[in-house]
């Protein structure tokens, strides 16, 4: 894939970008380790400050940036709005309690290790490649690199090949900020020559969000070099309505859940799973207001669905409720490429889908629900956890011990209780199965790239 931005919804090329040579690729990193040197000698007052400022730029150029992120992915600029938004508060939650998460931690009793203090202490590890999808231009590598750089470490982004203009703008914003120079850089680069990266000498580890296949292929390069990886991978996260839920507002949600950002996010609901007794309600609304969205040009403040990101990732989508319905899935709504310009598709709901269907096993990267009944909470949490997946799940009841059932049966990494799934910087997100390995936000993922180290005194 070339490094380029194609407006999704013309399909057009806007501007397409040289890959680093060799020595630049060279240059950058001897950069990096001579930042990570200057970055663990700095105290958290200083990184707080300068995080604070590249947060204070973030806000100011967000209307720029928003269109920036719009025009190379197509998410509806509102929703884009909130994204760069969204990167300024952890960037300042960061900024606020690095300090605190990283504090020594004392054993309460030292003699019981025959010691007069004990106590452990993190520190920062060094160099860290991020490699990053498209779906989230700046939020996914935001959320690396607050915390990366607040720990002391220096951050190298290897950015999706379709957003080159996300990443340049993130290329500079530290050091514009006042980190030193070398800090956070972009190595415009493709797939193929990230291997050599994460086996350098001066790259102490990886962090990668995007597909399985891709997370494998890092997690065993970083493995053969004994270096720490975290992976966030795909999702093909449970939505559970049961009998005692708000029925309404669990559809409304839903709509929400499965089409936010055109359906392209790993944390998006895409299987939901309707007790019986409330099946017809919730179908009914679920598909109504699924049809009344409005697809459109994704600079329209009025538009609610923009197009995806690119061709390829349409035709999965189209293939996917093809293949169901020849064999005998039922689509009530949508599910076709719309308009002769730009790669838009027509949000769908599926019913009836059985395991030979490609979409009862594959992640659907868009706009398009799966919807399938069950009998009883037993049968809901079978289905729910039967995917190699575990990213998060939806619960939808009233009842505590249908919540405290479901809380301890599904296998996932987040469970969210009459409300969408969703990513704060307070709050840990991670998988486990096939959605990766590690964590990111809150204090876990400012601790993932540190060394723990322990400490005894006599």
């Amino acid at each position: 894939m070339p490094i380029a931005t194609v407006n999704p919804a013309t399909g057009e090329l806007v501007e397409e970008f040289a890959s680093l040579t060799k020595e630049q690729v060279d240059q950058r990193l001897t950069q990096a380790e001579a930042a990570a040197a200057m970055l663990r000698a700095t105290d958290f007052d200083t990184r707080a400050r300068w995080m604070r400022a590249a947060a204070d730029l973030v806000e100011a150029e967000a209307a720029h940036t928003a269109q920036r992120l719009t025009i190379e992915m197509g998410k509806p600029i509102t929703q884009a709005r909130g994204e760069v938004l969204k990167c300024a508060l952890a960037m300042r939650f960061y900024a606020d309690n690095a300090e605190s998460l990283l504090a020594d931690q004392a054993l309460a009793d030292p003699g019981t290790v025959k010691a007069s203090a004990a106590y452990t202490s993190y520190e920062p590890l060094g160099v860290v490649l991020a490699v990053m999808p498209w779906n989230y231009p700046m939020w996914q590598v935001i959320r690396f690199a607050a915390p990366a750089l607040m720990a002391g470490n220096v951050g190298l982004l290897k950015h999706a090949s379709n957003v080159p203009q996300s990443a340049m703008y993130l290329d500079t914003l530290f050091e514009r900020a006042g980190f030193p120079l070398g800090s956070f850089q972009t190595l415009l680069i493709g797939s193929a020559d990230v291997e050599a990266v994460v086996r350098d000498r001066r790259v102490a580890a990886v962090t990668l969000t995007g597909s399985e296949p891709a997370g494998r292929s890092i997690a065993a390069v970083a493995g053969s070099e004994v270096k720490k990886a975290v992976l966030e991978l795909g999702g093909s996260d449970p939505f559970i309505v049961l009998p005692s839920a708000d029925v309404r507002a669990a559809a409304r949600t839903a709509v929400t859940a499965r089409t936010l950002n055109n359906g392209q996010s790993c944390i998006a609901a895409k299987r939901f799973i309707v007790h019986t007794e409330v099946y017809e309600e919730f179908v009914e609304a679920f598909v109504a207001d699924t049809k009344a969205l409005t697809v459109g040009d994704p600079l329209d403040e009025e538009t609610e669905i923009g197009p995806i990101a690119t061709e390829s990732g349409r035709r999965e989508l189209v293939e996917l409720v093809d293949d169901a319905v020849a064999k005998g899935a039922v689509l009530r709504c949508g599910g076709s490429a719309v308009g002769t310009a730009g790669w838009f598709f027509e949000p769908a709901v599926l019913e009836e889908v059985t395991p030979e269907m490609r979409v009862y096993r594959e992640e659907a990267f868009g706009p398009l629900a799966v919807v399938h009944r069950v009998d009883d909470i037993q049968q809901a949490a079978v289905l729910a956890n039967d995917t190699t997946f575990g990213l998060s799940s939806s619960v939808w009841t009233t009842e505590p011990d249908e919540e405290r059932f479901l809380i301890t049966r599904l296998e996932a990494g987040a469970v969210f209780v009459n409300g969408m799934s969703v990513s704060y910087p307070e709050l840990p997100f991670g998988g486990v199965k096939d959605s990766g390995i590690g964590r990111e936000l809150a204090a876990e993922g400012i601790r993932e790239f540190c060394n723990l180290k322990t400490i005894w005194k006599n």
